[in-house]
């Protein structure tokens, strides 16, 4: 009783709903109607979808092999008890609503617009399904929440922060596509990654938590600056991704389709991702005490390096663009003042 207890209620739901879709999918894929029956009903083809809108839900949850089910019951074992337990059920439930659905209906269009442009059957009748969605949108959340913190691996062989999750989650499923053949999960785990960045970073509402306040004002999106598009790629790359991302999102802001963050906003995201790193991770991924009291500090003392090191960037960013640079009549100007200037007279600002 204890054990069913620690799941909580949503988690616990999408629990059964991976091994209830999943099992039927296996039972009507040995019945032989695999093909006829299962595509349409329980996983996503893009020729049929339309009639059976539901499969954009669901077949986020119809694994079709026994390794891709214990993947997504693992990302949905631990990766929900945690959220859930950050986020809250309700706000919990419209993020999975969203990157569940949205990246399904993406891909589907991706693989309609591809059977537009070359007329081949496979593309308008490939079976879509699995998590990997739903895996790249976990790890998004968890570079949000907790991204200096460091997951070990085999009894320390091999340790990995959090932040780098995200591109080393892309890298090997794109390089899975072009080698293996894996296509859809290469373009689900990219919708995956977008939508559930796109989300977080512009709409998702959330406690306000540098507050003193009790009055429990929210907040819209994550503007911290540790959350940028650049900042899940490595260092290497980061200033050309920036500039790519900067020109998107300007002409998504002239367009209107978003709304700019203020200096204030990004102050405000900055105090966020702080008082976030101060908290860690939870008891269900540290269970020693003790580790996680020092894995916490040092989570902390990471994330205000980091914000400190961003802040400074956009510092010196800012005092270079706002350098006066004369211009060539001003200075033509100024040096005719000085050889035409004599002793016990006044120079008289230029009135133009």
């Amino acid at each position: 009783m204890q054990w069913r207890v620690s799941i909580p209620p949503l988690t616990r739901v999408l629990l059964a709903l991976l091994v209830a879709l999943s099992v039927s999918y296996q039972a009507l894929r040995f019945g032989g109607d695999a093909d006829q029956v299962t595509g349409h009903y329980l996983a996503l083809i893009p020729q049929w979808a339309l009639f059976t809108p539901w499969v954009y839900f669901t077949a986020s949850y119809s694994e079709q092999n026994i390794l891709t089910f214990l993947i997504a019951g693992a990302t949905i074992w631990f990766g929900g008890k945690y959220l859930e337990r950050a986020w809250g059920s309700l706000e919990f439930g419209k993020f999975i609503l969203i990157v569940t659905v949205l990246p399904n209906f993406l891909a589907s269009l991706v693989y309609v617009l591809l059977f537009a442009l070359s007329p081949k059957a496979e593309h308008a009748l490939v079976v879509i399904q699995g998590s990997v969605a739903l895996q790249g949108a976990f790890i998004v959340a968890f570079k949000q929440l907790v991204p200096e913190h460091t997951v070990t691996i085999l009894r320390g062989a091999l340790k990995i922060r959090v932040k780098h999750f995200p591109s080393l989650f892309l890298a090997a499923n794109s390089l899975s596509g072009i080698l293996f053949g894996t296509d859809t999960a290469l373009v689900l785990a990219w919708l995956g990654f977008l939508t559930s960045w796109t989300y977080l970073r512009f709409y998702k509402t959330q406690p306000d938590l540098s507050s003193a306040s009790t009055g429990g004002s929210q907040l819209r999106g994550d503007a911290s600056e540790t959350f940028a598009f650049a900042y899940f790629w490595p260092d290497t790359i980061q200033s050309p991704i920036a500039a790519i991302a900067d020109g998107i999102y300007n002409a998504l802001v002239a367009l209107r389709i978003c709304t700019p963050f203020s200096a204030e906003d990004v102050e405000m995201g900055n105090e966020q991702a702080t008082a976030r790193g101060e908290g860690g991770l939870p008891s269900i991924v540290n269970h020693d005490g003790s580790r996680s009291g020092r894995n916490k500090q040092e989570e902390s003392e990471r994330r205000r390096a980091l914000a400190l090191k961003a802040l400074d960037q956009r510092l010196q960013a800012a005092s270079t663009n706002n350098k006066p640079q004369p211009t060539i009549g001003q200075s033509s100007a100024s040096s005719g003042a000085v050889n035409t200037a004599t002793p016990g007279t006044e120079e008289r600002p230029d009135q133009n």
